[in-house]
């Protein structure tokens, strides 16, 4: 009984710690035959489950891409309208060619709406191997987890606190903020989808990369590789 009255008025204590609380008050009780009691009256603490942290794919460094569609990267930017109220654009990049092959723009972009532009605007045999994502609620998700689970598609988690993991995404949306939103003004989220998806394909057909030779991300996606000198930037 009174292992009971312990354990409902402290009921984040285990049977090892009532056991001290008892010798404390005086009881000739060894160990065992509290934590046989314990048991027997169904007062096992709940242990609080901890949230399954999400894992890179790899140890160390990730490999570098040898080819297009090996492995994207993907994030969120931030930004404005001119009445102030917020929007954000999905941002992906493909890592060896630098290819843009969405941007999507929205006010509210939750995991649902990750998977449903890439179903409506990337086709399955198009999926890369890998996305390097961070941990946002958005890629966290169970919808974008479940997405990616049946195309056998992997999602490469970088480390909490490593923006680094996934320059390759930081690099792209510097260009994007520098090039494109800071220098517009959108008056409503319909313009703001007009001029960005316009500048996604001016960066993918016009605009010379120099880490791909000078070359525009569209030029060296079909050109031999071994023709084109490649620096990692």
């Amino acid at each position: 009984m009174r292992i009971r009255e312990i354990a409902y008025a402290r009921p984040r204590y285990g049977a090892t710690r009532i056991g001290i609380l008892l010798k404390r008050e005086g009881w000739r009780v060894n160990h065992k035959r509290v934590h046989r009691l314990y048991c027997l009256e169904g007062l096992q603490v709940r242990m609080r489950v901890k949230r399954r942290k999400h894992m890179a794919l790899h140890r160390g460094p990730a490999p570098i891409p040898t080819g297009r569609g090996q492995r994207w990267s993907m994030d969120f930017v931030h930004d404005e309208l001119i009445d102030g109220r917020a929007f954000r654009v999905l941002t992906v990049v493909d890592q060896w060619s630098r290819e843009s092959p969405l941007l999507e723009v929205g006010i509210s972009l939750t995991g649902k709406h990750v998977v449903g532009a890439f179903e409506a605007r990337v086709g399955p045999q198009d999926f890369p191997k890998s996305i390097t994502v961070d941990h946002g609620t958005e890629f966290t998700s169970k919808a974008v987890e479940a997405w990616a689970f049946y195309p056998g598609l992997e999602l490469d988690f970088t480390r909490p606190g490593k923006p680094t993991d996934n320059g390759h995404i930081e690099s792209f949306n510097g260009r994007l903020r520098d090039e494109c939103l800071n220098v517009h003004q959108f008056l409503s989220l319909d313009h703001a989808k007009t001029i960005i998806e316009a500048w996604r394909r001016d960066y993918n057909d016009h605009r010379p990369h120099s880490s791909l030779g000078d070359l525009t991300p569209s030029e060296f996606a079909h050109r031999p590789q071994d023709h084109v000198t490649v620096t990692e930037r």
